[in-house]
């Protein structure tokens, strides 16, 4: 009877062969399990910036009511010195106005923030605030942040200067947010396009890159200009890790996925009439595959 007591209590532990089978179970299981939790993760994020662009939208759409046009979109300033002043930049000023207390309805979307003859200061937080419309983004909610708090060692102008952009300038960022070399956690600038419906925009031909300008989009519906320059500053910190930067959104790219697939007897752009918003997705670096749009797209690889 104590032998066959014995031999049960022996057979009640796992052997190592056991163990090991059990473990290489579980490591394949995760293996399949991160993949698909990361997938979720990733269309979790994308939904919730489509979310924010309509909320983007909603706003412009009151803008447009209000001012009876869409803000402006050029790389410059109207000041006529040439100070960066870009679309994404625009776009949060009309938003929410440059010192978030609402947009002046007398901007002229200078950077600076004064009149159209430089002689006054528009958004002074103690002036009469009569003459502002919105915040059409409530500042809660809306991740308006510095440019130079994204990009503290190529950003430090604090007053205009002619190109380059003011470090105080703010951009509505995206939803995919990091930690920035300023301890800031942020997204990358929504970048903001608008249409010229003048009648001289009747294009979508990168071929005309070559001659345009911030101020002449040489007959394109669309000038990729507008935020170029902000482009080219390339992902936060990659600088300070002395990883090189090419940046992936050149004109190339920029007008072949913004090309409508819906009209083919003459190239036209999505959203002809109106705007384009860009989100940089979940990589942060503008004109590749997970960049996000108003619109429906499909990535188009340049192949050289």
């Amino acid at each position: 009877m104590k032998t066959i007591v014995r031999q049960f209590e022996k057979r009640r532990a796992f052997t190592i062969v056991e163990l090991l089978t059990v473990m290489s179970i579980i490591v394949i299981l995760i293996g399949l399990l991160v993949p698909a939790l990361n997938k979720v993760r990733i269309y979790a994020k994308e939904v919730t910036q489509n979310a924010q662009f309509h909320s983007i939208e909603a706003a412009l759409e009151l803008f447009n009511n209000a001012f009876d046009g869409y803000p402006d979109s050029a790389a410059v300033d109207s000041s006529g010195s040439m100070y960066l002043y870009c679309g994404a930049m625009k776009l949060c000023e009309a938003m929410m106005g440059q010192d978030m207390l609402g947009f002046h309805s007398n901007s002229v979307f200078r950077a600076d923030g004064r009149d159209a003859a430089g002689a006054t200061l528009l958004y002074d937080p103690t002036a009469d605030l009569t003459a502002r419309k919105g915040p059409y983004l409530p500042p809660e909610s809306a991740d308006a942040v510095e440019v130079g708090e994204i990009w503290p060692t190529k950003v430090t102008a604090t007053t205009p200067s002619a190109g380059a952009f003011m470090a105080r300038s703010r951009v509505l960022c995206d939803v995919y947010t990091r930690r920035l070399d300023s301890g800031r956690k942020a997204g990358m600038p929504v970048l903001y396009y608008k249409a010229d419906t003048t009648g001289k925009g009747r294009f979508h031909d990168p071929s005309r890159a070559a001659t345009m300008t911030p101020t002449d989009n040489r007959g394109n519906i669309y000038n990729f200009l507008d935020n170029q320059d902000l482009i080219d500053l390339g992902m936060p910190g990659a600088a300070a890790a002395g990883m090189p930067y090419v940046p992936k959104m050149d004109f190339n790219r920029f007008y072949k996925n913004t090309l409508s697939d819906k009209v083919t007897t003459v190239d036209r752009p999505f959203r002809a009439d109106t705007y384009i918003l860009i989100s940089a997705g979940y990589d942060a670096e503008y004109g590749t595959a997970d960049d996000i749009m108003n619109f429906k797209w499909d990535y188009k690889e340049l192949v050289p």
